[in-house]
């Protein structure tokens, strides 16, 4: 089968186009003929040498795709061979074949393509298990949702909107804002021109925010503080502008605060289905009425994957950036 490698660690320049043998599902797994797969910020850390796979994993880049199984491993209820299914990957998705637990797989939604089904899992895993879950959002509460333009940012804002949460977001373009506000988000703040806690606190009459998803990490961490209100949560997922951080802690014992955060690729199988299972009872239906859609910005081929980095690290999309594959 036709794969991207990483040649060594580094730029986009180092994805090349290889062949390897096509795997075989082993118990509990399902072999799917790849149609399209999801980029995502987390593999071009790994291509860069900075987010290795978890033990056991494909070294190759790809956490979330959509196809048609081809073949069934031992002891697989569910699936059988033809199903069309989107998956959350271990790794091994910028590839024409890659395995899945049997349990990361999930029916592609009513009416939407394979492109647009490549687009879900990644985002709406994430999205679902750390704001709702982690950062038990609630109707009637507000959210500011760091980096609104990207795919984890168009998510949580269309799902934070459909659960009857007040949604803000930030913003570094002006293209952005008005995609945003079509999406649900009642504020956009567009970061380069604004300060987002003076703004936070002008929107909510200073009270602040009941829950802040970021990904920024860095100085946005002491200045997320300042925006929570009273028992207010703040969800930590990535740290694109540092991992360390300082802040007063009296501010969060003050304000009763709760700070977590999680990784979603190290998480077992288990908790993985898991997941799985509350995203097609609580949010699939939603695709499936039309409530929901995932915001593509971008399609390539899977040899263009270079091309597909660059044009995520540039940050110049609104959305998600999709490979297809067949």
């Amino acid at each position: 089968m036709k794969v991207i490698e990483i040649s060594t660690p580094g730029g986009p320049e180092v994805l090349k186009v290889a062949e390897r043998p096509t795997p075989k599902p082993k118990e509990g797994e399902v072999l799917i003929k790849v149609k399209a797969a999801g980029v995502n910020r987390p593999d071009c850390a790994q291509r860069q040498g900075t987010y290795p796979p978890p033990p056991g994993a494909s070294d190759l880049l790809g956490l979330e795709v959509s196809g048609e199984i081809v073949e069934v491993g031992p002891h697989v209820k569910r699936w059988r061979v033809g199903d069309p299914v989107c998956a959350l990957v271990n790794g091994g998705g910028y590839a024409e074949f890659v395995v899945a637990p049997e349990g990361q797989c999930l029916p592609i939604p009513y009416d939407l393509d394979f492109t647009q089904a490549a687009a879900l899992p990644e985002t709406f895993f994430t999205v679902w298990t750390n704001v709702f879950e982690s950062g038990q959002l609630k109707k009637g509460e507000t959210i500011l949702v760091h980096g609104g333009s990207g795919g984890i940012g168009t998510t949580a804002i269309q799902l934070s909107h459909q659960m009857g949460a007040t949604v803000f977001t930030t913003v570094g373009k002006e293209s952005a804002v008005e995609h945003c506000l079509q999406l649900g988000a009642q504020k956009v703040i567009q970061y380069k021109k604004e300060d987002f806690v003076t703004a936070v606190k002008d929107a909510t009459n200073g009270k602040g925010v009941d829950v802040i998803l970021d990904m920024v990490g860095g100085e946005y961490f002491a200045r997320n503080i300042e925006c929570l209100g009273k028992m207010g949560r703040l969800v930590q997922i990535a740290t694109l502008q540092g991992a360390s951080v300082s802040f007063d802690l009296r501010k969060m014992m003050a304000k009763r605060l709760m700070i977590t955060g999680s990784t979603l690729r190290p998480r077992s199988t288990e908790e993985k289905s898991r997941i799985a299972r509350s995203l097609e009872e609580q949010v699939w239906p939603l695709l499936n009425k039309g409530l929901l859609k995932p915001v593509i910005f971008k399609e390539f081929k899977l040899d263009q994957a270079r091309e597909a980095h660059e044009l995520m690290e540039s940050s110049a999309h609104t959305g998600k950036i999709v490979l297809n594959v067949f």
